[in-house]
Formats: C-alpha cells, sequence, structure tokens
C-alpha cells in the first residue's frame, strides 16, 4: 500500500471531502462564519483563507494519499490565524503553540495508524521552524466525524489536558518530549510515505 502525505495548496484543495471544502467553522468567526454560509460564499472563503496563509505564514496542511486516492487531511496554524479558536471556554491557545484545526481520514482507512502519522509529519514540520507545542480543541463528547476533534484521539496521540472543561478541554503535544521518536518520525516519513517535501525555514510570529 503506497502511503504519501502532501503540503495541501489550492491546487489539491479539492481533494478534501466536500464538506469540508466549504466549511469555515475555524477560519471564520461566528457571526462571519455563517454569513458565508447563507450567502453561499463558504467555499471561496475557504480557499482565499487557505491563500492567505500560504502567503504569510507557509504551510498549514497536509494531505493524505493511500495508493494515489485522497483519504485523508490535517490543517494546523498559530491562533492569531484561526477566529473561531477565541470563541472556545478553554481559550486562547498558548502563544507558543501552533494550533491543530482539524483532521479527517476516511471511514475505510481508519485503524491504519494514518491519525497518529499525520499528528508526526506535523510535529517535525513545526520542530522545523521552531515551535514548541500543538495545541487543540478536543470534543470530549464526541460521537461522529465534526470539527472539532475527537479528545480521546488526541490523548491517544500523545497530547495531555492543559485546561480541563467537560466539553471543550484544550490539550497541548510538547514537541520537545518529541525528540526521543524523531528518528522513528524521519523513518516511518522516508519508508512509508516516501520523501515529503523539503520547506523553507520559516520563523515563529
Amino acid at each position: 500500500m503506497g502511503r504519501r502525505l502532501v503540503l495541501l495548496t489550492l491546487d489539491n484543495l479539492p481533494d478534501l471531502p466536500e464538506r469540508c471544502r466549504s466549511c469555515v467553522f475555524w477560519e471564520l468567526d461566528p457571526v462571519s462564519g455563517e454569513a458565508a454560509v447563507k450567502t453561499g460564499t463558504a467555499a471561496l472563503e475557504k480557499e482565499s483563507w487557505i491563500s492567505a496563509v500560504l502567503l504569510d505564514w507557509g504551510s498549514c496542511g497536509r494531505v493524505v494519499y493511500v495508493d494515489e486516492v485522497p483519504v485523508g487531511y490535517v490543517l494546523y496554524a498559530p491562533p492569531a490565524y484561526v477566529p473561531r479558536s477565541t470563541a472556545f471556554p478553554t481559550s486562547p491557545v498558548a502563544s507558543d503553540a501552533v494550533q491543530l484545526i482539524t483532521a479527517f481520514i476516511l471511514p475505510d482507512y481508519q485503524g491504519q495508524g494514518l491519525g497518529r502519522v499525520m499528528v508526526q509529519t506535523v510535529a517535525k514540520d513545526l520542530l522545523r521552524r521552531g515551535f514548541k507545542a500543538i495545541e487543540a480543541f478536543g470534543d470530549a463528547r464526541w460521537k461522529e466525524p465534526a470539527c472539532v476533534l475527537p479528545a480521546d484521539h488526541l490523548l491517544a496521540v500523545g497530547f495531555k489536558t492543559v485546561r480541563q472543561h467537560h466539553a471543550y478541554p484544550r490539550l497541548r503535544l510538547e514537541l520537545r518530549s518529541t525528540l526521543s521518536w524523531k528518528e522513528d518520525v524521519e523513518m516511518a516519513l522516508d519508508r512509508l510515505l516516501g520523501a515529503v517535501q523539503k520547506e523553507p525555514a520559516l520563523r515563529p510570529l
């Protein structure tokens, strides 16, 4: 089975699941997001957001392919680019962290370790770019795929709870603690996924 993770760009944005291509839950504040949905401009807003983050900050996501079929993706960015994050009861995301915004894997490809590999890939990227941690809001009552990741999944791939909440805890993965498995990450990427494109070093905000 050939697996690879490719940088998310405007060119492969159409490979995201249809409902995700027009979802602006994270990319806009609640009022603007609702307005975009009502006016039918959500997909354009999503494309505009990705374009702006790519130009201003750099890589903000990966698309997962298995045998050249797109099966999932992950999206991440500093909290300054994620307006919805301020609406959560456990906000704000720490200033030294990048927010793991959301991720998704098609049901037929779940349970194969792709979620862990996605997190490892993001960790490798952010370590290279000089960041200290990844933070995410988890859904403690998660029942089905949604914009907020299940808290149990985040805990399973190495995150720790930094602010408790009955519904939306905030979790954190210290990238320095991943140095011990950094070589394993490199091996997983090189052997299982193929060479990941090298990116210029970008300074954190």
